[in-house]
């Protein structure tokens, strides 16, 4: 009974928190809405509304009392760096305080689950299960940040050099860099997209356009993306035709993706090799050798 009330508070736990990362950015969303919609208001007095909700009271400070625990116990991460991380990841709603919480928390639920389990075997089995469910609530957040970082960056260079064309194109109709990148976002989707509009909105807000093209390169980690940022840096500075530089890009682009699929071509033989031989050949052999053995053993017992 005691292993079912700990196991139950403990999923319940986890499911507020799981709820409170996923629901974060609508509520910021909401937040911001509620304050655009008060703006310029006169208060004449507190009232019951603008006291502090619960999570800003309990759950905010807990988050970063527990976020600050995680990275003393970890020097070589810090806040920066998982921002970086979540960026490429395209997590950039999450807090890197929400998300270094979330490990703590998961690495402490993880921990909970394994002392019941020893406390119930009382072997050295439940001890290795404690360590392990705790490292594994530990390093699974950021295992599955770094898988969907990956597949955005596959993305990103996969959409790479239709982008360029497109801006080669309609630079070359006349069009300047920052209506081009607008066309882009009209015909085209995707994470590259994405990026591309996040940065033409720091463009329209005052910001330069080097600045804002760095960013989108330290945003995605992604060669080739910081190799036409690069060239449009130099195109501006030295006055260069950006529509020559962004043809040359969509064309080194369009060679760097085919290189890339040829080689993951080429890899496929031998990651084939390793299911062939642990899954299709034992079976092969069962059925080929199996009537076989079966008629030998016969004969010998005969």
């Amino acid at each position: 009974m005691l292993l079912l009330i700990i196991a139950s508070a403990a999923l319940a736990g986890s499911a507020f928190v799981v709820g409170q990362v996923v629901t974060q950015p609508e509520r910021e969303r909401r937040s911001l809405v509620r304050r655009a919609a008060s703006y310029g208001r006169v208060r004449v007095a507190a009232s019951r509304d603008e006291r502090l909700s619960l999570r800003e009271r309990v759950v905010v400070p807990a988050t970063a009392r527990l976020a600050g625990l995680m990275l003393r116990l970890n020097r070589r991460e810090n806040l920066e760096l998982v921002q970086q991380r979540l960026l490429a990841a395209g997590l950039g709603a999450v807090s890197p305080s929400s998300f270094v919480a979330a490990k703590g928390l998961l690495a402490a639920v993880g921990a909970l689950f394994g002392l019941v389990i020893w406390g119930a075997t009382g072997s050295s089995v439940g001890l290795l299960m404690l360590i392990g469910l705790a490292a594994m609530g530990y390093i699974v957040p950021g295992y599955v940040v770094g898988i969907r970082s990956r597949r955005r960056r596959d993305e990103v260079q996969a959409g790479l050099p239709d982008a360029l064309d497109l801006l080669a194109v309609s630079v070359e109709a006349g069009l300047g860099f920052d209506a081009a990148i607008s066309k882009l976002i009209e015909h085209m989707h995707g994470p590259l997209i994405d990026e591309f509009g996040l940065a033409l909105s720091e463009m329209r807000v005052g910001e330069a356009r080097q600045d804002a093209l760095k960013k989108l390169s330290a945003r995605v980690d992604s060669q080739e993306l910081a190799a036409f940022v690069r060239a449009i840096i130099q195109a501006d500075q030295l006055g260069i035709s950006l529509g020559r530089i962004l043809r040359v890009q969509a064309v080194d682009s369009r060679l760097k993706r085919q290189a890339a699929a040829e080689e993951k071509a080429m890899k496929a033989p031998i990651k084939m090799l390793f299911p062939t031989v642990l899954f299709i050949f034992p079976a092969m052999f069962i059925v080929i050798l199996g009537p076989a053995l079966i008629n030998i053993s016969k004969v010998f017992k005969l």
